[in-house]
């Protein structure tokens, strides 16, 4: 694993966003995009397995882990999300596979429907066309929360254990490695999450409502892998049904909700085979 970072410009300031790489830089790009207020190690245990193969870049998006944090909460916006990651693609300047979880998903559906997009293969973890106002209901009651404070990384475990159960599968030693990238040390010493509370400002602005994206899904040519939580309250089977029914592949994950881990072999592996095609 090597760090890596990309400036990219946003309201007249260049800023940087910072990103984990594994494997051989010669070999096809893939770009893993985490969730809301998640970080790109969560690809480790996915990237490890596949840089044999490719040249797996995990970026932290502006605002969560050793990525700049911005200093307007209204920034904390899918636009400003694109924008970095358009300055990557533009480091690149080759064709990139992608894979998404969650609000990575919708920045990878976005980019993938854009004219000229260099996005070539695109999977999709626990996200589609449709997002449902009950399960952005409940994102948004979990980042409302004060940003919490822990002793020792026990507590911090216990708690991600607590507000991401629907990760799965998960073992224990998941969960410990999850910890230790998760957390942020203080000045006084103890720890807490590694993002800025401040994204979560333009999401409790705002009463949610269904977010129908069927129409920029129209838009994505390319072969896309949907891979949905059994349980999930944010990929509903209706829309991984209707996703098929167009044309996605697509896979269902026993045990997890919002969102499959993508720590499993099995999830791996199939992963693995729709890259390579």
């Amino acid at each position: 694993m090597e760090e890596g970072d990309v400036p990219y410009l946003l309201n007249g300031v260049f800023r940087r966003m910072n990103y984990v790489a594994w494997g051989d830089p010669g070999n096809d790009p893939v770009i893993c995009l985490h969730g809301l207020t998640r970080t790109g190690r969560d690809f480790d245990a996915l990237a490890q397995a596949l840089s044999g193969s490719f040249f797996v870049i995990c970026p932290d998006l502006p605002g969560r882990g050793t990525s700049e944090w911005l200093p307007t909460p209204a920034l904390y916006q899918p636009a400003t999300y694109i924008v970095a990651i358009g300055h990557l693609l533009a480091a690149i300047q080759r064709p990139v596979m992608w894979i998404g979880t969650s609000l990575g998903g919708i920045v990878g559906m976005a980019i993938a429907a854009a004219e000229r997009s260099p996005v070539t293969r695109l999977v999709l973890n626990d996200v589609g066309p449709m997002v449902p106002q009950a399960g952005l209901r409940r994102i948004r009651e979990q980042v409302a929360e004060d940003m919490p404070e822990f002793d020792d990384m026990a507590e911090l475990e216990a708690h991600l254990r607590r507000i991401h159960a629907a990760f799965a599968p998960m073992t224990d030693a998941d969960w410990a490695h999850l910890a230790r990238i998760s957390a942020r040390v203080l000045p006084d010493g103890r720890l807490t999450l590694h993002y800025d509370p401040k994204i979560a400002d333009p999401i409790k602005a705002n009463n949610p409502s269904d977010t129908d994206l069927w129409q920029l899904w129209a838009a994505i040519k390319i072969p896309v892998l949907a891979i949905r939580g059994a349980q999930s309250d944010v990929l509903l089977p209706e829309t991984l049904a209707r996703m098929a029914q167009g044309g996605a592949q697509t896979m269902e994950v026993a045990g997890a909700g919002h969102a499959p881990s993508l720590m499993d072999a099995p999830t791996i592996e199939r992963i693995r085979a729709f890259l390579t095609g």
